[in-house]
């Protein structure tokens, strides 16, 4: 089966996030890298990270799935899923180096 690429923006509850999260959410965050890196390590997520962006810090990520419901089962299972809330954006392709 053709993967399908998305675009994943991972929206901050503040614009300060990245500065002044409280203890419970560095918590939560830490939890939400640690959920991601498998799919990152298997090539699920092809790319994250955060983007320090002067308006306010969120995240990315670019995924490849075998279908949407399979992307929204991660999202959803996520532990930062709800502290944060995400956009997603199907693209027509993705070209990624092999290493």
């Amino acid at each position: 089966m053709n993967k399908r690429y998305f675009f994943l923006k991972l929206n901050p509850p503040r614009p300060s996030f990245g500065t002044d999260m409280t203890m419970d959410e560095r918590i939560v965050m830490e939890e939400h890298i640690a959920y991601w890196l498998p799919y990152v390590n298997d090539g699920t997520i092809i790319v994250q990270g955060p983007v320090f962006d002067p308006k306010g810090i969120y995240g990315i990520a670019v995924a490849a799935v075998d279908s949407i419901e399979t992307l929204e089962h991660l999202i959803a299972n996520d532990p930062a899923n709800g502290l944060n809330s995400y956009e997603v954006y199907p693209m027509s392709a993705a070209l990624k180096q092999e290493f």
